[in-house]
């Protein structure tokens, strides 16, 4: 039986993944929200990079699971050019770390990875309650899917 940790808000199993990880700004404290609770749309337009620095794209969209209350993906623009062309990602939430001091997101995949990756374009997307293709985007990026997280139990 997991041990259970009072985390403020929620009781987190001991054992459980970690949530989205955040690489803090060691100089700026702003004052107000961010970066533990913030607005998702202010989130949408931020770059992605992977951990070489390399730029893979930027956030369009922030996609929660209603049911759970819990973010499930974030869809990731690649490729495009003032916004034309490219290619949709929905990439798991707990693979991205947020970089509050550059004001960015991690994810540690190589750029050919990502190329390589299952993606939508912007007229066709996945039925992301579909189960089957949330788990193969899950084993894609080999994270542990979000409904089977502990913390998930907790939050719906």
């Amino acid at each position: 039986m997991a041990t259970t940790e009072n985390t403020g808000f929620q009781t987190q199993a001991a054992d459980a993944e970690p949530p989205t990880a955040i690489i803090r700004d060691p100089v700026d404290h702003p004052q107000g929200p961010g970066p533990d609770v913030m607005d998702a749309a202010s989130l949408a337009g931020d770059d992605v990079v992977n951990a070489a620095g390399e730029g893979l794209g930027r956030i369009e969209a922030i996609m929660l699971d209603v049911s759970s209350g819990r973010i499930a993906y974030a869809v990731l623009s690649f490729g495009t050019f003032l916004g034309m062309g490219g290619k949709l990602f929905a990439i798991p939430w707990s693979a991205l770390t947020l970089d509050a001091a550059e004001q960015r997101f991690v994810l540690d995949v190589p750029r050919e990875r990502l190329e390589e990756a299952p993606g939508f374009d912007k007229d066709h997307w996945p039925s992301m309650a579909d189960e089957t293709w949330a788990n193969r985007i899950h084993k894609y990026y080999e994270i542990e899917p979000y409904w089977d997280d502990p913390l998930s139990a907790s939050s719906g």
